[in-house]
Formats: structure tokens, sequence, C-alpha cells
């Protein structure tokens, strides 16, 4: 196994941008690998086959499960590491054109549906440089030219970094206490504050109240338990915390667009056939 400094730098600084013209395609197992800190001219469509993997760039950590894509902007800074060693990512990197949709200007997750799952099924041999004027350049051309028709649900799966270390604090209580009933009133007597000055924090630390927070990171917490297949989704929700299996269901509908034992039962078609 190589150390992830060259790892970094064969393929994420050397390679990518060698070539300013080309689509760049890698596909890797990664093992056990963390791809440190880094940014690229070209921006990177990373899709995720077996388990979460973690995307830090210098203001959110994403969590981008299985059967989803991240999108990251040329120039964005970030840092890459997978929940275990049996998530396979498969990633397109691309040019920036002129006048490009607004769409490839931001961050997002997205779900991957069976028009764009096809397409990049296209994509599963492929590695290094795909130039212009050749077949694979044209189908992975397409694949960007279709996102911002198909990919209209931004999912909120990331989570602001804290700046204040004080609801630093706090934020890893919640992290330890995912299992129990979390009330708001409870963690600001706990924490030594009033209810209203604990929610001014939140509000101009991270831009979102703590039920927000406390919402996504449980369901951030079910979908890496779902992956792992070990529990029913009524043990699921039960370990973060839900003890009424319906509001976990809708919670989860809520954020991700499906039910929680649609996404158990989901089938990891790219890791079958690669």
């Amino acid at each position: 196994m190589e150390h992830s400094g060259q790892k970094l730098d064969k393929y994420y600084i050397k390679k990518v941008d060698a070539d300013k013209t080309s689509i760049y395609c890698h596909h890797d197992l990664m093992g056990e690998l963390f791809v440190p800190t880094h940014k690229h001219d070209k921006a990177q469509m990373l899709y995720a086959e077996g388990d979460v993997v973690f995307v830090t760039t210098e203001t959110k950590t994403y969590f981008l499960p299985a059967r989803h894509f991240i999108w990251i902007p040329s120039g964005i800074e970030h840092s890459i590491e997978p929940k275990s060693e049996n998530v396979i990512m498969r990633n397109l990197y691309f040019p920036v054109d002129k006048g490009e949709d607004d769409f490839y200007q931001s961050e997002g997750i997205y779900p991957v549906n069976n028009l764009l799952l096809q397409m990049m099924l296209f994509t599963n041999r492929w590695n290094g440089d795909l130039e212009k004027g050749t077949p694979n350049f044209t189908i992975a051309k397409a694949i960007k030219a279709i996102l911002p028709q198909i990919c209209l649900n931004n999912l909120p799966l990331e989570l602001p970094k804290p700046k204040d270390a004080r609801l630093g604090k706090i934020l890893r209580h919640v992290e330890n206490n995912l299992g129990e009933t979390i009330l708001f009133a409870n963690v600001a007597r706990e924490f030594g504050y009033s209810e209203r000055s604990l929610s001014r924090l939140f509000q101009k630390d991270l831009k979102m109240s703590f039920i927000q927070y406390y919402t996504i990171r449980r369901i951030l917490k079910a979908i890496e338990l779902l992956l792992e297949r070990k529990l029913s989704v009524k043990e699921v929700a039960l370990e973060v915390g839900y003890n009424s299996v319906p509001t976990f269901s809708n919670t989860f509908f809520k954020i991700l667009g499906q039910r929680p034992s649609d996404y158990l039962n989901g089938e990891e078609i790219l890791e079958q056939r690669k």
C-alpha cells in the first residue's frame, strides 16, 4: 500500500491537472487510505460505493453515503476519508468551461438515479486522461452536461465545523449521546447557558438551530448504521434516539427522499459490476 502522500501526488496533483483540456478518470478501492487536504483546477465528481466517505472542506464536513455523488467545484481545498476499507470511489475530473451553469459553482451531494447510473456504468474500466475527440470523452462530457437537469435535490448531508470552542464541547456531547433523546433545555442547563443565549450561539456560529444540527447528525449516523447491514431499521432508529419507527422513517425521508427500508435494501450496482 502506498503512503497517502505518494497517493496524493500520484493521483490528485500531478495527473489530474497535467492535461488541462482532458477529463481525468480514476476509480479506486480505497483501502484505509486518507487523502490529505488538496485542491485541483478541475472540478470533481466523486461517486461512492460500499460505505460512507467523509469529505472535509475549510468550513464543512460532508457525509457522502453509498450510491450518491458529491460535486466539488474547481479550486476547493478538501480532504477525503472513507469510513471503511471496502469503499470504492469513482472520480471524474472536469475542466472548467466558460459560461457554465450555476450548478457547477457549488458543492453538493446528490442521489444517483437510474439514468445517471447507466451512464456511469460506461466509466467502470476507464482510468487516466480522456482526450477531446474520443468516444469516452464524449460520454463523460454528457454525464457532466446532464447533471443540472436531473440533480435537483441537493441533500443536506453536511455539518458546519464550529469556530467557537465552547460549541465544540456541546457538539461532542451530542455526538457521544446520539442513542439518547437529547433535549435542548437540558443541554443549555448542563453547559451553563440560558436557552436563548445557546440558541444565539448556534445560529451565529453554525448558521442553524440546535434541532437542525441534532436531526441531521442523527440521520447521518443512521445512514452509517444502515450501510453496515447489521441492524434492522427499528434497531437503527433506537440507536440514534428515535423510539418511534414512523417518526424516524419520516425524518429520514425528508432528508434523503427515500425510506430507511428502501435505503437498506438498495443494490450497489457499480460495485457488483466493477
